[in-house]
């Protein structure tokens, strides 16, 4: 199991690698997650997968390689598409796990 674990990450860094010498944006070509935070009010997220839990304290979305946990108090979902969301309220933390 740990030699097909590390032969994902290497196939994983020579996209990366790549990508990176063809200058083309990750968030596009690897699916990743992009968070923009504008203070600790509003924060504006693509490519994520999934909504996983949503209370007011508590936003966990998944994306392709990981999960993004909003911790803060009265978080909102004030907009979302299959692309993108718009989350406000007071953001206390940001956490990828």
């Amino acid at each position: 199991m740990k030699r097909n674990n590390d032969r994902i990450q290497r196939n994983e860094e020579r996209k990366e690698s790549l990508i990176d010498s063809l200058r083309f944006p990750k968030d596009i070509c690897m699916g990743a997650i992009k968070v923009t935070l504008t203070g600790n009010r509003e924060a504006w997220i693509e490519n994520y997968r999934g909504l996983l839990e949503y209370t007011e304290s508590h936003i966990l979305l998944q994306g392709r390689t990981c999960q993004v946990c909003f911790e803060g108090a009265r978080l909102s979902i004030d907009y979302y598409t299959n692309e993108d969301m718009k989350i406000s309220g007071c953001i206390s933390c940001v956490r990828y796990l």
